[in-house]
């Protein structure tokens, strides 16, 4: 069994999405060998809530105008920590940094076949990463400056 073209379509126009909102290290999954619920994972993350809850929003706001969907799930809202969305065909998560190196979804599908993603998608793949260093060069640039 293999993702089907609905729901790759699916997942092609959410990375977009999350790759216009900036998000960072977007990857999916094939899953349907190893699940009978969903087809596809898409992974993204961001360095803080409200950015999180900006890719979660353009994902469901581009998936319901261009391809005529809506989730029918959508869990984690408040605290914008962790965004799931279902869409039966695929299931997209999005979460903040520190959750995505905490729960290592990566680990949990490394033996699934990836999905193609836009470009824009991939060149999102080490983001995360930067993002720290320069987060902790100011750090302590910062802190150098207040001896």
């Amino acid at each position: 069994m293999t993702a089907t073209d609905r729901s790759i379509e699916l997942i092609s126009a959410a990375a977009q999405a999350a790759a216009d909102k900036l998000a960072h290290d977007i990857i999916a999954y094939d899953v349907s060998d190893v699940l009978s619920i969903t087809d596809a994972f898409l992974l993204a993350s961001a360095p803080n809530d409200r950015q999180v809850k900006s890719i979660v929003d353009e994902i469901e706001e581009r998936l319901s105008k261009e391809l005529g969907t809506k989730p029918v799930r959508r869990e984690g809202d408040r605290e914008a920590r962790w965004v799931l969305l279902d869409y039966v065909d695929i299931v997209v998560h999005v979460q903040h940094s520190e959750e995505r190196v905490f729960y290592a979804l990566e680990r949990l599908w490394k033996d699934c076949p990836e999905l193609e993603l836009p470009a824009d998608a991939k060149a999102t793949r080490g983001k995360a990463a930067e993002h720290a260093k320069l987060q902790t060069e100011e750090d302590t640039a910062d802190f150098g400056g207040l001896r």
